[in-house]
């Protein structure tokens, strides 16, 4: 079970979607709901190096933006109780807003965010926020697709396998999800990596799985050039309300890069992912 649920509270429009469907997870596994607002003050609030001696002095509106983050969390928490959450809390950090979720989040079981929207820049929020919490923050994410409203999730299940570690804790975090799922459909796409599937691919996990009590159906998509359009065009085929899949990605330098499946699902899936690294 999921006892406690870390969502990313902040001032965007897809902040009420995200707090109803973290509000109705809550409830549904009766756990204990925390809603993080962090400020990405953290940068601006230590003085400049001695190089950087010379520089003028740069004002920042710290007070406002502390007050614009308890706004957020004002509605995070009217909504939540009048839902009917009976155990939460919110939270202000002067943190990174990436950093300042992976930090919490591990002593959550779960973390939801929202998908990347192309263009949607907001302030002390850095543009790849959603790569950078599901690369580091260990644990399970769950991403709302960008359209923001989504209803129940974990009746139709796509489950992603290629053999991968990011794929065995994606499966492993969400096997309570799965024991209570009408339909999981496991699917196989790609040809990339088949020595990590075994004979028949597929088959060891399903056997897996079914240990667990979660009988599933396999099915293999060679697919085309991209793996994330072939799995995102399955999952509309079963008329599946989550897919469950291992994010894949590596850092650079200050940057994350992120494999191709995981960027297209991100980008393009119209229904919520369940991913782990």
């Amino acid at each position: 079970m999921y006892k406690t649920i870390l969502v990313h509270v902040d001032a965007n429009t897809r902040l009420a979607a995200r707090v109803e469907f973290a509000a109705q997870l809550a409830i549904a596994n009766d756990a204990h709901l925390v809603g993080l607002a962090p400020t990405g003050l953290s940068a601006f609030m230590f003085p400049v190096s001695a190089m950087d001696a010379g520089m003028p002095p740069i004002a920042f509106p710290i007070e406002e933006i502390r007050a614009g983050a308890e706004r957020s969390l004002n509605l995070f928490e009217g909504r939540a109780r009048q839902l009917g959450v009976k155990s939460l809390e919110g939270q202000l950090v002067d943190e990174e807003t990436g950093t300042g979720l992976c930090l919490q989040a591990r002593y959550a079981d779960l973390v939801v965010v929202s998908a990347p929207v192309a263009g949607d820049t907001i302030p002390f929020v850095r543009p790849d926020f959603t790569e950078y919490v599901l690369l580091n923050c260990a644990r399970p994410v769950l991403v709302l697709p960008a359209a923001g409203a989504v209803g129940a999730i974990g009746k139709r299940v796509t489950v992603a396998w290629n053999g991968s570690a990011e794929a065995v804790r994606a499966i492993a975090s969400a096997l309570a999800l799965l024991q209570g799922a009408a339909q999981v459909d496991l699917v196989v796409v790609g040809k990339k990596q088949l020595d990590l599937r075994g004979e028949q691919p597929g088959a060891d996990i399903a056997l897996y799985l079914a240990r667990h009590g979660i009988k599933v159906d396999v099915t293999t998509v060679h697919g085309g050039d991209d793996d994330g359009e072939s799995l995102l065009s399955f999952a509309a085929e079963k008329g599946s309300d989550l897919i469950v899949m291992g994010a894949f990605g590596h850092s650079r330098f200050r940057e994350f890069v992120l494999g191709g499946a995981t960027r297209t699902a991100l980008r393009s899936s119209p229904i919520p992912l369940w991913m782990a690294h």
